[in-house]
């Protein structure tokens, strides 16, 4: 249900990000559908594959690496490349969300491994995807014979994991002095629903 609220939502964010319906929006609309598709049968693909079954759970996360990684792209690129950058987040983001439970990293809603690396997947993909023919506004990228958007891009991302690293540091830091900024392993075991809330979000008790 979640999975496919936000992938409606998408459709806003991406096709109505321009304030006009028209021939753009509706590219962006078709490629942001293309790309969750195309990422969500990749994840499914891939799960099949490792585990011998597909999960509800494992799709769902494709989807919105997808999603998510078209975003950069959504009103510059064809349809057919958003394939490809549907398929390439599925692949990237399952691998990094398999480096991050081997690293044992807290992250308990993956946002690292999707999220942020969907998204700089997609801001680079861009660069290589990207044609003027289909937005004027834009710019021909790496497989349109301009290698020079690819390297526009590399630096944006670049600039952009420094930003998030330093804000989010300052940020951490700023909470540590009010607040701490993880519970005790017991709190944290018996489920931060009781603890910070006083009560229990699910009932897991079975009757009858």
């Amino acid at each position: 249900m979640g999975a496919g609220l936000l992938w409606f939502g998408w459709f806003g964010f991406n096709g109505g990000s321009g304030l006009v319906a028209g021939n753009l929006a509706s590219l962006a609309c078709l490629t942001t559908n293309t790309a969750g598709a195309s990422a969500a049968l990749g994840w499914m693909l891939l799960e099949t594959w490792q585990r011998g079954n597909p999960t509800a759970v494992g799709v769902a996360t494709g989807a919105v690496a997808g999603l998510v990684a078209i975003t950069p792209a959504a009103g510059y690129v064809s349809p057919l490349a958003a394939v490809l950058i549907g398929f390439a987040a599925a692949i990237v983001c399952s691998s990094a969300l398999q480096l991050k439970n081997h690293w044992r990293l807290d992250d308990s809603l993956d946002v690292l491994p999707v999220h942020g690396v969907a998204g700089l997947l997609g801001t680079l993909l861009t660069g290589v995807f990207a044609l003027k023919s289909l937005n004027p506004a834009g710019a021909d990228g790496l497989l349109a014979g301009q290698p020079g958007q690819l390297w526009i891009q590399l630096k944006a991302a670049g600039f952009t994991i420094l930003f998030v690293a330093v804000g989010t540091t300052v940020i951490l830091q700023l909470i540590r002095l009010v607040m701490p900024l993880r519970v005790n392993d017991i709190q944290e075991q018996q489920g931060l629903d009781i603890n910070a809330h006083g009560e229990e979000a699910y009932n897991t008790e079975f009757t009858g």
